[in-house]
């Protein structure tokens, strides 16, 4: 659907009447009146019968261009090309091959485009920013994007959602009659109610707004009382009639609705519609004052532009404004969207994109020029109709990425941070130029920092995903602090790291006592600080090896703990070893209560933890 269809804009690009001749004039007829489905069919007749040259190769490249089919208009377009060709056939030869992942044979046809006609403004962006695709493949992701349920076998686009229904165009009415572009029924405009499931109900016709005729997509002013919506002119006989070639040359209009008992009625054209030109896919702006919309109307700049035009409080319209060259290009702009925040969101395939139509937004705040929102958003086919409901906090993209007109959600990606300040357990003292490493739930390290003099590193990270945070600093024990998954906004880690105070003879490094619980062999929190002390110091010292003695107290008999402690002895060495420190590095073996720290027949319990200890002998 797209452009094309929705706003049946009836002019052809690059068109020319200069290689037809009688083999064609059936074919180019169909063409003329926008019946590519049939005018494909008679073109490649006359390319079996070998009548093919470079005039029928490049038609053929337009109607599969209009059709959406880039593997099929790729295939003519890189035959017609081999022949002389206006500009305009190989500029949209880039833009299939752009959306057919081609990249490289995309810049060589827009070379070739750029040399015919270099004052051209997308020839001129081109020229000055050649290698932009790197720049947007890694561009920020702004959304995750899900296709949703609603979508049917036919064109689904131009989603929005207006409490909780959304409303939306479809052709998925098989018992409209069918439209020539295309091979499928005309549009209507459809609502499905979205529940707080986040689940969509059946589609209904939205019968008081449709015609036999195409319609959609709309919009609805705030209070809900009031929408525009485009829909074809012939319903109001507004046409031009070409009486030799029996056509009548409709166009998209605007049209308003007001809601009556709970319908849509007093349908009315806006005062600007004409035979002449079309105007559709309105946006209206939070306050209901100013309406955003797509036209090709005199004044504008490429082939559809955006504009807006001023509704007064009496109902009344002002003259449209075309947007200007910040926004609108030599090629076709469209499907705009304004926010409650003055964020106009459109798509455009003059604006360097990755392919066919890209979603752009620019804050009219600002004054700014457009920017390209990125993947997933876009690709390299096309992306449009993009909208958002700020209440729900999602919105909604059409797509043509995966082989028809389909509708996406658009989550926006929630961001947090995490400050972490890094702190000396002892002195309190801030520690600059930490190594502070952010980690996912899996353990991947994701970033590395240093921290300031302040002892700060600032990290912005996903919602709705646990993280780590690992603290690393010569002379103190590393950090391991977890983060819970975030909700937005920033969250603060005081990093509270311990410094190494060992002290090594030439016999023993000497910890505080690694202690275990009454019974059990596994390390404890308090206890794998300690080791983590030895940790660091063996890291330091790559030519020591120690020897790891664990006891136990007297509780037990002697042979239940000698086998006790040599199990506390294995989980002293395993942790070690599962720190990075080699294994021919660190051995072990427990005495049970053979050699107790306090010799005592009645022990108090605090007599009891001394004696169940690990301790570490420097073997060399």
């Amino acid at each position: 659907m797209k452009i094309n269809t929705i706003l049946l804009f009836f002019v052809v690009a690059g068109f020319s009447l200069s290689a037809q001749n009688k083999s064609t004039k059936g074919a180019d007829k169909l063409v003329e009146r926008y019946e590519y489905v049939q005018a494909v069919q008679e073109y490649l007749a006359l390319v079996e019968i070998g009548k093919s040259d470079g005039y029928v190769q490049k038609q053929l490249g337009d109607c599969y261009y209009n059709m959406h089919n880039t593997v099929a208009a790729e295939k003519w377009y890189s035959q017609a090309v081999k022949t002389n060709q206006a500009a305009e056939t190989y500029y949209r030869y880039a833009q299939v091959l752009k959306s057919n992942g081609k990249y490289a044979e995309a810049n060589e046809q827009m070379k070739a485009f750029a040399t015919m006609v270099p004052n051209d403004q997308r020839a001129k962006e081109f020229i000055a920013n050649p290698d932009y695709l790197s720049e947007l493949i890694n561009k920020e992701k702004l959304f995750e994007v899900n296709k949703i349920s609603l979508n049917s076998n036919r064109s689904d686009f131009g989603a929005v959602l207006y409490g909780d229904v959304l409303y939306f165009a479809s052709a998925r009415n098989e018992s409209n009659k069918t439209y020539g572009w295309n091979d499928e029924p005309f549009l209507d405009i459809y609502q499905s109610t979205y529940n707080e499931n986040k689940k969509y109900s059946e589609p209904i016709p939205v019968t008081e707004l449709n015609s036999t005729f195409h319609e959609g997509p709309l919009t609805m002013t705030k209070d809900g009382n009031t929408i525009y919506f485009s829909s074809e002119s012939l319903k109001d006989k507004l046409f031009e009639k070409d009486s030799a070639k029996k056509l009548k040359f409709g166009q998209v209009n605007l049209y308003k609705a007001s809601k009556e008992n709970g319908k849509w009625g007093a349908i009315t054209p806006l005062p600007f519609n004409s035979k002449s030109f079309s105007a559709g896919n309105p946006s209206i702006d939070k306050e209901g004052k100013t309406l955003y919309f797509a036209s090709n109307m005199p004044g504008s700049i490429g082939g559809t532009d955006i504009w807006k035009v001023a509704v007064n409080a009496d109902g009344t319209f002002g003259t449209p404004e075309n947007m200007g060259d910040k926004i609108n290009t030599f090629g076709d702009e469209n499907f705009p969207f304004i926010t409650e925040d003055a964020i106009l969101y459109f798509s455009s395939n003059g604006l360097a994109g990755f392919g066919g139509l890209d979603v752009f937004s620019v804050d009219l705040n600002q004054n700014g020029a457009p920017s390209n929102i990125g993947k997933p958003v876009n690709t390299e086919k096309d992306d449009f109709a993009f909208t958002y409901n700020k209440e729900k906090n999602i919105g909604y993209l059409s797509s043509n990425r995966a082989g028809s007109d389909d509708i996406y959600s658009t989550v926006p990606v929630c961001k947090g941070q995490v400050l972490t300040v890094v702190q000396n357990a002892k002195t309190e003292a801030l520690i600059p130029n930490s190594k502070v490493v952010i980690l996912d739930e899996n353990g991947t390290v994701l970033d590395t920092q240093y921290s300031n003099e302040k002892g700060e590193v600032l990290y912005d990270l996903e919602c709705q995903k646990a993280y780590a945070i690992e603290v690393y600093k010569d002379g103190f024990v590393t950090g391991k602090f977890p983060i819970a998954k975030l909700k937005g906004g920033k969250v603060f880690i005081n990093a509270v790291v311990t410094p190494i105070e060992v002290i090594v003879t030439e016999t023993e490094i000497v910890l505080k006592p690694i202690y275990f619980e009454n019974d059990k062999s596994t390390i404890t929190k308090w206890g794998a600080a300690e080791l983590d002390k030895l940790v660091y110091i063996m890291s330091q010292n790559k030519n020591l090896i120690i020897y790891a003695k664990s006891h136990t107290d007297f509780r037990g008999t002697n042979q239940y703990n000698l086998k006790l402690s040599d199990r506390r002895a294995k989980s002293t060495v395993q942790y070690i070893i599962s720190k990075g420190i080699d294994a021919s590095r660190i051995s072990g073996k427990g005495f049970g209560e053979s050699d107790p720290k306090v010799n005592c027949k009645k022990c108090s319990e605090d007599e009891h933890t001394l004696n169940r200890r690990s301790e570490f002998m420097i073997v060399k």
